[in-house]
């Protein structure tokens, strides 16, 4: 599966939100990458932020952390393991 340009950049604006915590929002400030701030704006039309600009993740954007965080945990767990063969 080939991820497009657009849901890599998303995936950087959601990398941004603390997993542990849906209480600590984010703000993609208006002279940040044009792309990452495009990206907002997506997420934010999908209904996975509370803002244009960033702000706090809505319940589908918990859900979606919870998918990113596993895959983000079984990514670099992965890449420490084929580190020490």
């Amino acid at each position: 599966m080939r991820m497009s340009d657009n849901i890599l950049q998303e995936i950087r604006v959601l990398s941004q939100f603390n997993p542990a915590s849906g209480f600590e929002g984010i703000k993609v400030h208006h002279d940040a990458e044009p792309a990452l701030i495009a990206a907002a704006e997506r997420l934010y039309n999908k209904g996975i932020i509370s803002r244009i600009d960033g702000g706090y993740l809505t319940d589908a954007g918990i859900e979606l952390m919870r998918h990113l965080d596993g895959l983000t945990t079984v990514l670099c767990n992965s890449a420490d393991s084929h580190a020490l063969h």
